[in-house]
């Protein structure tokens, strides 16, 4: 169950991660963000209140409220880190992030068989390779790699929390929806600081109706990839469901391939075959 949740996890999130990233294109980063999370919120509104999950509150919904704040720094520190580039450098290096939740299942006293070890260090290495790094071409700004590793920081600490903020699918609902609202309200406070100071907050043909659906999906697919993460980690060691839900740049390297096109290079090849291996390893262990 630990390996088929947490492998839905890497599905979600990659393809989360390319909607956003066509999205981008035409609208500012952060008013993705927050509109694609408000849209999440009001859905778990309505599956908290038909649920009952409101009768879950406690102390653990913290941790909740910890990863809401977090994610969205998280979030921007990697956009500003891609726009300092190069992307090739900077997209592996984010995967790093991984180290957080494994770190934490280490301490909690998990430790992983020797099949399973090896398919981490495998499956790691992959999705560092998937990212196509590069290795020869413009020297990287040291603000760029500070950034990527903030970010990777981020993302991994969002993975621990969301798994200690619930211990029951309602209380999951609950949890989630209390992130979504943290990261709606520091994501909001962001973009009305971003417009204050002049930035652009909306396309030049003004709110993007048309992408509603498309950023309801982007929103939607973020909350059940931190849902069925949560049920991974549960569910079964938090090293291995940390390491297979971090398989995510692998779909996104996919879906970009089959639907715009994008030539994987060799080494994406070899890194998208890696994760594969580790995959199995990771599961058969």
């Amino acid at each position: 169950m630990t390996a088929l949740f947490a492998l839905a996890t890497s599905v979600l999130w990659g393809l989360a991660d390319f909607g956003g990233g066509l999205l981008t294109r035409r609208t500012p980063a952060l008013t993705v963000v927050v509109v694609s999370q408000s849209i999440a919120v009001a859905v778990l509104g309505a599956v908290v209140v038909a649920t009952g999950g409101w009768s879950e509150w406690g102390p653990q919904l913290w941790f909740a409220v910890a990863a809401g704040l977090v994610g969205p720094v998280a979030m921007l520190a990697f956009y500003k880190a891609l726009a300092l580039g190069p992307m090739g450098v900077v997209s592996p290096l984010g995967s790093v992030g991984v180290a957080v939740p494994v770190g934490v299942g280490l301490v909690l006293g998990e430790r992983p068989g020797v099949l399973q070890l090896v398919g981490i260090l495998v499956a790691v290495a992959g999705v560092c390779l998937a990212g196509g790094p590069q290795f020869r071409g413009a020297p990287v700004q040291r603000q760029a790699i500070a950034l990527t590793l903030l970010a990777a920081f981020g993302f991994g600490a969002v993975m621990a929390l969301i798994a200690e903020a619930s211990s029951t699918l309602t209380g999951l609902f609950l949890a989630l929806f209390v992130q979504r609202v943290t990261n709606v309200a520091a994501g909001g406070l962001a973009l009305y600081v971003s417009a204050r100071r002049g930035a652009p907050t909306l396309p030049a043909d003004g709110f993007p109706w048309r992408s509603l659906p498309a950023l309801a999906f982007v929103g939607l697919a973020d909350v059940a990839a931190n849902g069925t993460y949560s049920i991974a980690a549960q569910h079964g060691p938090v090293t291995v469901a940390a390491v297979l839900a971090s398989l995510y740049p692998v779909v996104t390297a996919v879906a970009a391939r089959g639907v715009l096109r994008e030539r994987l290079r060799a080494v994406q090849a070899a890194g998208a075959g890696l994760a594969l291996v580790g995959t199995v390893l990771l599961a058969s262990g």
